[in-house]
């Protein structure tokens, strides 16, 4: 019953309090901002997916008809897989991706798929501003991860000193209340009124882009209210012990901004650094070299690479009477390249996979790394769901090649009747339970931490000093 008199007290006290409005008009502002970017950028990929479809279809449909016209001749499958019937392979925005930009604005989406060159050499990236992928975009996952906190500690840092600098904190204590309880009723008002504000802001931007959630999307809106809440609790917890130290309303001050910076800005920073210099990635210009040292020794043993060829895919010339000695030469040396590079590209994939785990184990250090993390795997931007798209991309690849290559060696053209019958690529969303997995982890190592500082705000407010310092 104290709790509830103290809560609603201290409720009243914010709302008459000038500085709560202008923070509340501030953040909205900033989060009004950033939905919208996040909502441009995903439009801006969608009208470029839209985009590859319709040239694509166009281009489909337009060859259909040149080819169902009479006295048409088919076209060789060698051309047709290499540059008529280029595929393009992309990557469509995430479920809540207007919420979270991420690195999806410096990462490829669309991808053109060949039977010549490999998807791990083709860069279809569009052109972008070079400051905006140099800095990131403002979207509400930075409001969440770097401002967020900072509104919390504005309105948080003095909560006990306040009253204990104005002399009111000796009286109030005269009173049938603990300190611990009136802590927790000052903290916990804050804690409604920003934790409620900040749920408040991430259902309307859902509503906003996505419109009403259900299934799929309810779900992983429910994900990100739970980081959102989880982290705001953390640094509310974090003040609490602040306070409890009883310290000045400047020191506490003082105290949680450079905890702050500490933790959102210097420990990632610190991180991205480890994570680099630890597992760094291979030279692209090494790659480069790679491949043109693979290709021209396939084309100088192209002749040997025939025989090899045939010998080790006997069933692509099965019933063929005589195979294209020039496509089996040409589908030869395309192989021995890609071989060629199969080292350099394995090592990128090796390193980029250490590099996550790296960053996984990191989000226990920072709170903002364990968030922003979950919540660029809530919004489908994260780095698991891209390198299924590579994943899936290289298989319709080699789905795509294997397709061609046996129609390629027995001379045989792509008719019209052939062309409905063409592989498509189409993106298969990874299961919501993979997503929640990794959810579920970065909620852990948010929630053991304010544990932690719980146990240690209890532990430490039993020696605070009414008086003085």
């Amino acid at each position: 019953m104290l709790l509830y008199t103290i809560l609603k007290y201290e409720l009243r006290l914010l709302a008459a309090d000038r500085t709560l409005a202008v923070v509340v008009l501030l953040l909205s502002l900033s989060v009004g901002y950033g939905v919208s970017n996040g909502f441009a950028w995903t439009e801006f990929q969608r009208r470029t997916l839209a985009t590859a479809a319709r040239e694509e279809a166009g281009r489909f449909q337009e060859l259909k008809s040149r080819l169902a016209a009479p006295g048409s001749r088919g076209v060789p499958a060698d051309q047709f897989g290499s540059t008529l019937g280029t595929r393009f392979a992309g990557l469509p925005p995430g479920p809540l991706a207007a919420l979270v930009i991420g690195q999806s604005d410096i990462l490829p989406y669309v991808t053109s798929i060949t039977t010549t060159d490999h998807p791990s050499l083709v860069n279809d990236v569009e052109i972008e501003n070079p400051t905006h992928l140099l800095t990131g975009r403002f979207d509400l996952g930075f409001v969440v991860v770097t401002l967020y906190p900072l509104v919390i500690l504005a309105l948080s840092y003095n909560s006990l000193s306040a009253d204990k600098e104005s002399g009111t904190l000796a009286q109030l204590l005269s009173q049938p209340v603990t300190l611990r309880t009136l802590l927790l009723g000052k903290v916990a008002a804050r804690g409604l009124v920003v934790i409620g504000i900040a749920v408040a802001i991430s259902v309307g931007g859902v509503l906003l882009t996505a419109g009403v959630p259900s299934g799929e999307k309810l779900v992983r809106l429910l994900l990100w209210l739970a980081l959102v809440a989880i982290y705001g609790a953390f640094w509310f917890t974090l003040a609490t012990l602040v306070n409890a130290l009883g310290w000045s309303s400047a020191t506490n001050a003082l105290t949680l901004a450079g905890s702050w910076l500490l933790l959102v800005a210097v420990v990632p920073a610190i991180a991205n650094v480890v994570v680099r210099s630890t597992h760094p990635m291979p030279s692209r210009v090494e790659l480069t070299l790679a491949l043109r040292t693979a290709s021209d020794r396939a084309h100088a043993t192209g002749p040997r690479l025939s025989s090899r060829f045939l010998e080790a895919h006997p069933e692509l010339v099965k019933g063929a009477a005589e195979a294209d000695e020039f496509a089996v030469q040409s589908l030869a040396v395309q192989e021995a390249t890609e071989q060629g590079i199969t080292e350099i590209l394995e090592d990128f994939e090796r390193q980029l996979s250490r590099q996550q785990s790296l960053v996984d184990r990191f989000r226990f250090v920072s709170p903002s790394i364990a968030t922003l993390e979950g919540l660029q795997d809530v919004a489908g931007v994260g780095s698991a769901r891209y390198r299924l798209y590579l994943s899936q991309v290289a298989s319709f690849h080699d789905h795509r090649r294997d397709y061609f290559r046996p129609r390629i060696l027995r001379k045989e053209p792509i008719e019209a009747n052939d062309l409905d019958d063409l592989p498509a690529f189409a993106f298969e969303e990874e299961s919501l339970g993979s997503v929640a997995g990794r959810v579920g982890t970065a909620l852990i190592g948010l929630t053991l931490p304010t544990l932690v500082l719980a146990v240690m705000s209890r532990s430490v407010l039993r020696r605070y000093r009414i008086a003085g310092y």
